[in-house]
């Protein structure tokens, strides 16, 4: 069960180390959105500055995992995972593999931290 884990955490922590990166430094070609409200949605994003603010969180949470800092990469990547996940359901309504995947494993390192956030709902060691 360790190997699983330490794969899950080194997969999820690279994905979102590079894909926050290439933000800045462009090596992976990132297609369009769809057009409609997808496009408009990461138009406003990205016009506003909200979106380095994200890619921020997500090299740093990807840095997290990388160097063993579990709780704290998951912390920082939960709600951009989530709001990744709703955009591709809701908004560009298309099947996007690298957010599935980044939920499974996102989900399945949070049971295996999961002593350590069972305090926020009033359970476990205080």
């Amino acid at each position: 069960m360790n190997k699983a884990i330490l794969a899950a955490r080194v997969l999820l922590g690279a994905i979102f180390f590079v894909f926050g990166l290439n933000f800045w430094f462009g090596f992976l070609d990132v297609p369009p959105p769809p057009e409609g409200s997808a496009s408009a949605f990461m138009g406003a994003l990205y016009g506003s500055g909200f979106l380095t603010a994200v890619k921020v969180l997500e090299v740093a949470g990807g840095l997290a995992l990388l160097v063993k800092r579990t709780a704290l990469g998951l912390v920082l990547l939960g709600p951009v995972i989530i709001n990744i996940l709703f955009y591709d359901v809701f908004l560009s309504q298309t099947f996007n593999p690298v957010a599935v995947v980044s939920v499974v494993l996102a989900l399945f390192l949070l049971i295996d931290e999961r002593d350590r956030f069972l305090p926020l709902f009033g359970k476990g060691r205080a």
